[in-house]
């Protein structure tokens, strides 16, 4: 029998990443950015979003199917993944939006602004609050309350080994991939890498890594 409250925090996180992942056709910046290599997964937050997407959808079907001891391991792996990559984007989003907004938004194109004889440089392309909920707080708080109220901690063995290599696997990967995007489009997705060279972005990479990896540690040594 599934649990009404797990299955109800499962198909709400579900509803309200898919409504902000839709969402994103309705931003000006819409068109331009999927112009480009790479499109919206460009950025982390897609990437962290669909695997918090993944590991809410696989939680649905343990709802449902709670004898099911495969799909239950793919989710614990997943939850894995899911939940330090979007404890990260979130602390880092919102921390530089409310303090160095221009370090994290792009600046309007110059076409979809409104028509200025100022000189200033283009207002920043902020997103609506609903959906930057639903892309930037949902995803950390749906995966936590999952953690805290509906999973047990992982073990010691899962924390030392499992941990590390999955944040270096996400670390890596997106490293790679935003590097081999920006070859194409010539600027990075968010104006804090555009703004440094190579080498403080591998800096970059590997201080959000360790923030990642330190974070599940400390989330999972407080799991109650």
């Amino acid at each position: 029998m599934p649990r009404p409250e797990a299955l109800f925090l499962h198909g709400v996180a579900v509803g309200v990443m898919t409504y902000g992942f839709i969402s994103l056709r309705t931003l000006p910046m819409d068109g331009w950015i999927r112009a480009q290599k790479g499109g919206h997964f460009q950025f982390l937050t897609i990437q962290g979003l669909a695997v918090a997407w993944f590991t809410m959808v696989l939680n649905l079907g343990c709802d449902l199917l709670p004898s099911f001891a495969a799909l239950r391991a793919v989710k614990r792996a997943s939850l894995m993944m899911a939940l330090p990559l979007t404890f990260v984007i979130s602390a880092v989003y919102w921390s530089l939006l409310l303090f160095f907004p221009s370090l994290i938004l792009q600046r309007q194109l110059p076409g979809l602004s409104e028509p200025s004889s100022s000189s200033t440089l283009p207002a920043l392309a902020r997103i609506p609050l609903d959906i930057d909920f639903s892309l930037h707080l949902a995803p950390v708080v749906t995966l936590l309350a999952d953690f805290v109220f509906f999973e047990k901690k992982y073990t010691k063995k899962q924390v030392q080994i499992g941990s590390p290599l999955a944040v270096l696997a996400c670390g890596t990967w997106y490293a790679c991939w935003v590097e081999y995007c920006a070859s194409y489009n010539h600027t990075f997705p968010y104006p804090f890498l555009t703004e440094n060279p190579f080498n403080i972005r591998v800096g970059i990479y590997i201080f959000v890594s360790f923030l990642a990896w330190s974070c599940f540690r400390l989330m999972n040594a407080l799991h109650p």
